[in-house]
């Protein structure tokens, strides 16, 4: 009889949920007080702990956060796009390498976006390109975008300055996707305080979680006070049900937002967690020719590197693709992801405008996001880079033998 196959290793995840333990009171209040819908105490107690953390770094002169919490990163972001007042035939600049709900909420207002490619240094929006693409939509439409989504890609901070000098010089808003980010700072800054209004993702896979969940980040209370209107279905004052402008069901459950307060005691945590495991694959892979990383630019520039993310140059590798080290993790039942696929490459968005010049479509060919959840231990860590080295470690040693035998 054959040998039966060997026992095949526990799944290592790319990014799942890391629950404290903590999060049992608050849900627990949630059932004891009855409140198990989209108001109570949880949902109150939740916003001003993530407003409170966000504020933590902005001087004392400077506006507040206001923050409301939702029941996704993608209706905070088309709330975001309603307030900023985008119509039917508005144009909105998007940055193109990001995920598509960065994008899909400009298609429900009946706009279209204006994709901007990446920088090489951030892989995040291009001012470069941002600025090309603007002069390049007032002549040929005969007005400005409507507004401007910059994306904090992985967590990796984009070049704010540069973005909010050119958004301030054509007086375009920036509602910033900060999904990936939270823990993230830009010259000491949290990312998601700079522009008009900022997206934050609470999904299973993110820094922290509410399961399923967002917020909408503005230093402006009447955009929140507006955004908390039109979430809860734009119910108008009155004792009966009554509506005078469409509303969204967009607002976090009680129950979910307890979670997201059991996460928010942990959340320092989390961000250091990440940053060790980036430390981790750097210590141990930046040996390898043809491996390099996203990395922070400068001290300005604080990543909570939500995923480590690296890139693959065959050329330097001897012939290794990113798609040879993503089956090989996944033969060994290790997850990895190719990075995010441009959005002006998707078939849905094939007719918009495109400004760039292949940066992210490099990065998309040759990109991989390696497993980064805090929840990995040292062990799993190991197992990772093991079969990465053993990956390029064994293909060069394939090619050199080859080469050797074509030689005799």
């Amino acid at each position: 009889m054959a040998k039966k196959n060997k026992i095949m290793q526990n799944r290592i995840h790319l990014s799942i949920a890391h629950l404290s333990g903590r999060e049992t009171k608050y849900i627990q209040e949630a059932f004891d007080s009855n409140w198990v819908t989209t108001a109570g105490h949880n949902l109150d107690a939740f916003e001003q702990e993530l407003a409170a953390f966000l504020d933590a770094s902005h001087s004392r002169e400077s506006e507040p956060c206001h923050v409301l919490a939702l029941n996704s990163g993608t209706a905070a972001i088309h709330l975001g796009l309603v307030l900023l007042g985008v119509e039917t035939g508005d144009e909105v600049i998007c940055q193109s390498f990001t995920y598509t709900a960065s994008t899909n909420p400009i298609y429900y207002l009946g706009a279209k976006p204006v994709f901007v490619d990446s920088e090489p240094d951030t892989w995040n929006m291009s001012p470069e390109f941002l600025e090309k693409a603007i002069k390049d939509r007032i002549r040929e439409t005969g007005k400005k975008p409507k507004v401007i989504i910059a994306v904090h890609l992985y967590g990796m901070p984009a070049k704010m300055d540069e973005i909010l000098q050119i958004a301030g010089k054509y007086e375009i808003p920036v509602l910033e996707d900060a999904a990936e980010a939270l823990g993230s700072m830009y010259k000491g800054i949290h990312c998601g305080t700079f522009g008009e209004l900022a997206a934050l993702s609470f999904n299973g896979n993110k820094i922290i979680t509410t399961s399923g969940g967002g917020a909408l980040l503005s230093k402006n209370e009447d955009y929140i006070k507006r955004a908390r209107f039109l979430a809860t279905q734009a119910r108008d004052l009155a004792p009966h049900y009554q509506h005078s402008h469409v509303g969204y069901n967009y607002r976090m459950s009680n129950v979910l937002a307890g979670i997201g307060r059991g996460q928010m005691e942990v959340l320092p945590q989390r961000v250091e967690q990440r940053r060790k495991n980036n430390q981790f694959y750097r210590a141990h892979l930046s040996g390898i020719e043809g491996i390099t990383f996203q990395t922070e630019l400068s001290p300005d520039f604080f990543s909570n590197y939500w995923l480590t993310s690296i890139i693959i140059d065959p050329v330097k590798t001897g012939g290794v693709t990113r798609e040879d080290l993503r089956l090989a993790l996944e033969a060994a039942n290790i997850e990895s992801r190719p990075l995010w696929k441009p959005m002006h490459l998707q078939p849905v968005f094939a007719d918009c405008p495109y400004y760039g010049d292949g940066t992210s479509e490099r990065l998309f060919e040759n990109g991989l996001c390696l497993p980064s959840g805090s929840i990995l231990t040292e062990k799993d860590l190991d197992r990772i880079v093991e079969n990465i080295r053993k990956r390029t470690n064994t293909y060069l040693a394939t090619r050199t033998l080859s080469r050797w035998v074509q030689s005799e």
